[in-house]
């Protein structure tokens, strides 16, 4: 007696019939479909086993239903991309989800370079300088009233010019007796100490730091002999050709202060009314 050979799940005969085997059970091909074919996403319908199954992250289509859901062209064998479980070619997902160059105002297709600044993109090709038109790429760039411009290109046209060194001021400065200065230029005459964010004073038209200044041209104090800059509102004390800080303008006696009191010389001294009376 020939020995039988049935459907797993139908239990009907396989002999003269075509058969899939799954989990080492054989299985006629419509209890196959019905309980392991995968559903097709675009047309519902069970991809059958003379079907060619098509896959993306769990999900399943006939090789006739994976198209573009936009412009319908075939997706088999071809990039694509997926977008709120639609599947687009990359033209279409391009047009429809790619940045646009902000000068050409073409789609910035996917995988090719592009260059963004604010909130703009552009083809590398299309973000040029706007005076010699050539790709600005990774160099550096200044931007000056919506347009862009390599560094040689704003220095020629726009960067003022240092009184000193006669070369572009591109960042910072100084501006002193309304001329423009590079801060690492603007130096005080004696020292060469920058004076950019110091406090200085000028002679002749030479700017100087304050200590230059006052060892080069500031009177000296005749109590202590230190320099009496008289900068920032400093107070002193004249008197024949002789000068004195506020603090030191004192008898050289009792100590006592003689600003804006009477007193006396005794030679190079100065005393209060009580200490010399007796001169």
């Amino acid at each position: 007696m020939t020995e039988r050979f049935d459907c797993h799940h139908c239990s009907e005969t396989l002999f003269g019939r075509k058969y899939i085997w799954k989990e080492e059970n054989p299985y006629c091909v419509d209890c196959f479909e019905t309980l392991y074919a995968n559903n097709c996403e675009e047309c519902k319908q069970p991809i059958g086993c003379d079907c060619k199954d098509l896959s993306y992250k769990d999900r399943h289509w006939h090789e006739t239903c994976f198209h573009c859901s936009q412009c319908k062209n075939s997706l088999v064998d071809k990039p694509f991309a997926a977008k709120e479980d639609q599947l687009l070619c990359t033209e279409c997902y391009s047009n429809e989800y790619s940045s646009k160059c902000h000068e050409c105002r073409k789609t910035i297709m996917p995988g090719t370079r592009k260059m963004e600044y604010k909130g703009s993109s552009w083809h590398e090709t299309c973000f040029t300088c706007y005076r010699c038109q050539q790709p600005i790429g990774t160099k550096s760039f200044i931007p000056k009233d919506d347009q862009n411009f390599c560094v040689p290109c704003y220095e020629k046209q726009y960067a003022m010019q240092c009184v000193q060194c006669k070369k572009p001021i591109t960042t910072g400065g100084v501006t002193y007796r309304e001329q423009p200065w590079h801060k690492e230029c603007f130096v005080c005459t004696a020292c060469k100490k920058q004076l950019s964010g110091q406090r200085f004073t000028s002679r002749d038209e030479f700017a100087y730091c304050l200590g230059c200044f006052c060892d080069l041209y500031a009177k000296k104090c005749a109590g202590c002999t230190n320099p009496i800059s008289g900068i920032g509102g400093t107070k002193y004390i004249s008197f024949e050709e002789r000068q004195w800080h506020n603090d030191c303008f004192n008898c050289k006696k009792c100590s006592l202060s003689l600003v804006g009191r009477g007193f006396l010389t005794e030679r190079d001294d100065i005393l209060c009314p009580d200490c010399g009376k007796d001169i």
